[in-house]
């Protein structure tokens, strides 16, 4: 009996051991992921978590998703290998090949991929349902128009259930599929939004698709307060809003993750120090696919956990089969684990945790989250009990906004002088110490008066901003506002209406207009007779006919008036008679008859003004210098006096502008306005490519101003340029065969820089201002404006303005060599006045060597000499000074006796000193 009793009592215990030790204390799990994806990390790190018994010992297979026959390879590989459960993700086109495999072999499939409507109770799906939850959003928000974009690939539930509500509530709705939508029907969409002016969009993608989608609507500048997004995925905070926030949009999203809760913050920082071994991809925050993956590793942990203590058998033994066998063995132990995975009532990383019977979850909770300026704040939840709950919110617009001292913000500008400069050790300074100039002094003035802190950022691509007409796209500065990628552009931006559509401006920091540049004219160099300048070539040939014209008058009225003749002794070419000899010679007594006739013989009328002499008149009165001998007659006198007042009015006016033209070097520009530029070819002018003066002339309906869109548009080669610089240096290299059209302010300030070579010409063609911008609906806009005004009040514009442009120019004051400069005289000014000189000298010279020559041969003809004797003998006379000089020139020689006057040498001098006096 004890016998008996023992052995029962062994086969009981036995068979309860070996009932225990049934259940394996590893569990083979198998895992499909893509190589190297943020879920196969992740699963890694909670495997690493889950070390109870039965231990979780991973075979996983990394598969490439959308490869249906990757996919099936690798789920096969996984089944021959006995796993109890696999985990994984799967993408549209390997979903329905998974669930049938599941169905067919009974292995269960958990998955944190989204959603889908099956009867497959052996896909475990771990992602919540989101229709519900985004039809109480829009509930909320009222929506009744709007755009819904999806991807198929997500599957089509989410929208199914939206257009039913749409249908039951009289909604109106217009889905688009991003999966087939290109650049151009994307720009339609929100043209159509624009147009009705709506703004209310749905996006339905999975995170790296929604993120290219929120990156083009940055890059089309459709991120303004008028636009509110819903995004229809559950990782709210693992997408980056940071370009969206900076153009004000308003942004409604939804999150699983619960970061806020100790337990969550407590994993995600134990993630965040997981070393993950071999991996090339950057580490990552905790997404939530990703804490969907960890929940389903404690969701599979739990559940084997359960089974062994409720001792289920769950062995595989040897061989489980082909999967591809037909007809498909199902594994019998498989009922158990689904039932097992089901049943697990947990709480993870992503809330509550529990399933229904087709294995989806149920009695969760989802975040409601709005982007908020300062950043993503929770404004609700969302169940399956209470529906849509407030908790919180916030007003747009107010100062709940940024903390302004809390943030550094981007300041976009670019490279112009005198604006922005980089200065000369720059490359050992680092921020905002590498640059000097007008804009930075600004920015700082402003950043001071508002209170922020801030960072200079050039722009990319060196453009002010204009919109391509291909693309509609904003390039420039305007575009990294637009875009999200500044958060002010303190520049010489110019306010235009295009950009103020897309961007604010502050009031006008600066006035200005577009202006001419061009190359200055040579300084015309002063010629060897620039004395004559003075006056016209006209003017000195009608001197020179005047001059011919009154002596040759003098000399005819000189000959009709008989009182410009007188008595004269001719014998011995003696003087002539004055009055009183005259009296004295006819009251002689005595005289026979024949000797008086004989007298009066020996007495000749003569008259002063021949032809010579009438020149010789005219001329020392033109020179002002007078003359020895005058008119004696009225009609003389008259002649006399009006050449006198004549030369008086001539000569002064010369003497006026002698100095002006001996001193002033002048500049003759060859153009002085837009006219004069429209209307020649020679000239080349273009503008800056892509800025505002390119946009005015573009959109002028002015017929000059249209006239020079046309040519500068048709020009070949192209007149405009990319930068400031280069349009100034193809001025400075044109030889004068370009203009430069650009605003007033740059041109003034490169007149006043070295070489000083250029010019501005004419007036300004409009007027317009540079404001500082903001994206649309910035908090930043009303204390920029406000600053701008304080500036301005105080004056401080203007003084920066003064020493940016004026202080430190380097061609002096005004402008320097760009005005007519009046310096001293040099040799080249008066050279002609030498030539004169030299040249009358050196002809009286010449004409007194041919006279000496002249007189020589007479005299040796008539003395019946040699001519070297005659000329011999001259020169003895003059050289030894007999004969007294006399006036103009006469020689008055002694009475000599008549035999002293036949000697050969002194009758030569008589003989020359009557002729002279003959003369």
């Amino acid at each position: 009996m004890q016998r008996s009793f023992t052995i029962l009592y062994t086969s009981l215990l036995g068979m309860c051991l070996g009932s225990s030790l049934s259940f394996p204390s590893n569990i083979n799990i198998g895992g499909l992921f893509p190589t190297e994806s943020h879920e196969y990390e992740v699963f890694r790190f909670a495997l690493s978590h889950h070390q109870d018994i039965p231990k979780l010992v991973p075979q996983v297979d990394m598969v490439k998703l959308g490869n249906s026959f990757s996919m099936t390879y690798a789920f096969c590989s996984q089944f021959s290998k006995g796993v109890y459960a696999i985990i994984g993700l799967y993408d549209r086109k390997t979903v329905n090949m998974l669930m049938s495999f599941c169905g067919a072999l009974h292995v269960c499939f958990v998955t944190p991929s989204f959603p889908i409507e099956t009867a497959n109770q052996f896909v475990i799906q771990l992602r919540p349902e989101l229709q519900d939850a985004l039809v109480g959003v829009i509930d909320h928000y009222g929506w009744i128009k709007f755009v819904y974009m999806y991807s198929s690939d997500s599957g089509l539930s989410v929208l199914q259930k939206v257009l039913d509500t749409a249908a039951e509530r009289n909604w109106l709705v217009t889905s688009v599929n991003v999966e087939t939508m290109t650049e151009a029907s994307f720009l339609k969409v929100f043209q159509d939004l624009d147009k009705r002016k709506e703004g209310q969009i749905i996006i339905d993608c999975e995170t790296e698709r929604l993120t290219g989608i929120l990156k083009k609507i940055v890059e089309q500048g459709k991120n303004a307060k008028s636009y509110h997004y819903i995004l229809a995925n559950l990782g709210f905070l693992d997408i980056d809003l940071t370009d969206l926030r900076k153009g004000g949009a308003n942004i409604t999203g939804f999150q699983l993750v619960n970061n806020s809760e100790p337990t969550v913050s407590h994993v995600v920082q134990q993630w965040m120090e997981f070393d993950i071994k071999d991996s090339k991809m950057p580490k990552s925050g905790l997404k939530y696919t990703g804490a969907l993956t960890y929940d389903g590793v404690k969701v599979m942990s739990t559940a084997f956990q359960n089974l062994r203590r409720q001792r289920i058998d769950i062995s595989r033994r040897g061989n489980a089969g082909e999967c591809l066998a037909n007809p498909p063995a199902p594994w019998g132990q498989g009922i158990d684990i689904q039932r097992a995975l089901q049943q697990v009532r947990i709480d993870g990383l992503t809330g509550h945790i529990q399933f229904n019977e087709k294995g989806r979850r149920t009695n969760y909770t989802v975040g409601i989250m709005e982007l908020a300026p300062s950043g993503p704040k929770k404004v609700g939840y969302w169940n399956e009990d209470e529906k849509y709950v407030t908790t919180g919110s916030f007003m747009r617009g107010s100062n709940d906004t940024y903390g302004l001292q809390n943030r550094t913000y981007i300041v976009t500008t670019i490279l112009e002088s005198p604006y922005v400069m980089l200065k000369k050790s720059h490359e050992q300074l680092v921020g905002n110490d590498k640059y000097e100039g007008y804009i930075v002094e600004l920015a700082a003035e402003i950043a001071k008066h508002v209170g922020y802190q801030y960072k200079l950022k050039i722009v990319s691509d060196g453009k002010y901003g204009a919109k391509d007409p291909d693309s509609n796209m904003w390039n420039g500065m305007v575009g990294e506002l637009v875009y999200g990628k500044a958060d002010v552009a303190v520049a010489p931006l110019t306010i235009t209406l295009v950009r103020e559509e897309v961007i604010d401006f502050s009031k006008p920091f600066m006035s200005l207009g577009i202006s001419i540049m061009i190359k200055k004219p040579t300084k015309s160099k002063p010629g060897v007779f620039s004395f004559l300048d003075p006056l016209a070539y006209e003017i000195w040939m009608c001197i020179v006919f005047a001059y011919i014209g009154v002596s040759v008058v003098l000399f005819l009225v000189s000959r009709f008036s008989p009182y410009e003749w007188h008595a004269e002794d001719s014998e011995e070419g003696g003087e002539p008679q004055t009055p009183t000899q005259a009296s004295a010679s006819n009251g002689v007594q005595g005289q026979t008859p024949v000797q008086q006739n004989t007298n009066q013989q020996s007495l000749e009328q003569t008259n002063e003004f021949g032809i010579f002499n009438s020149l010789w008149f005219s001329l020392g009165a033109f020179m002002q210098q007078g003359c020895d001998i005058s008119p004696r007659s009225l009609s003389g006198r008259i002649v006399g006096g009006v050449w006198w007042f004549f030369t008086l009015i001539i000569i002064s006016s010369y003497t006026a502008n002698l100095a002006a033209f001996l001193t002033v070097e002048r500049m003759v520009s060859p153009i002085e306005s837009a006219e004069d530029l429209a209307k020649q070819t020679e000239i080349t002018y273009g503008t800056l490519d892509a800025g505002s003066t390119k946009e005015f002339f573009r959109r002028s309906k002015i017929a000059v101003f249209e006239k020079m869109w046309s040519y500068m548009k048709a020009a070949d080669p192209s007149v405009f340029v990319k930068t400031t610089d280069e349009g100034v240096i193809r001025v400075r290299k044109s030889k004068g065969k370009y203009a430069y059209l650009l605003e007033s302010t740059m041109n003034e300030y490169i007149e006043q820089r070295k070489p000083c070579d250029t010019m501005k010409v004419g007036g300004n063609l409009d007027s317009k201002g540079y404001g500082i911008a903001t994206p649309k609906g910035s908090h930043l806009r009303n204390p920029v404006n406000l600053a701008v005004l304080k500036l301005n009040e105080q004056g401080l514009l203007d003084k920066l303005k003064n020493k940016w442009w004026y202080d430190k120019g380097e061609c002096g004051s005004g402008g320097g060599d760009s005005k007519d400069k009046t310096s001293a005289l040099s040799l080249s000014n008066v050279a002609g006045v030498f030539y004169i000189l030299i040249g009358g000298l050196g002809l009286a010279m010449l004409v007194a060597l041919v006279e000496f020559c002249y007189k020589s041969r007479t005299e040796s003809r008539r003395m019946k000499q040699s001519i070297n004797d005659a000329m011999h003998c001259s020169t003895l006379t003059r050289m030894s000074g007999n004969g007294s000089g006399g006036e103009n020139g006469r020689i008055l020689t002694h009475d000599f006796p008549k035999t002293v006057q036949t000697l050969p040498c002194m009758s030569h001098t008589a003989s020359m000193g009557l002729g002279a006096s003959g003369m």
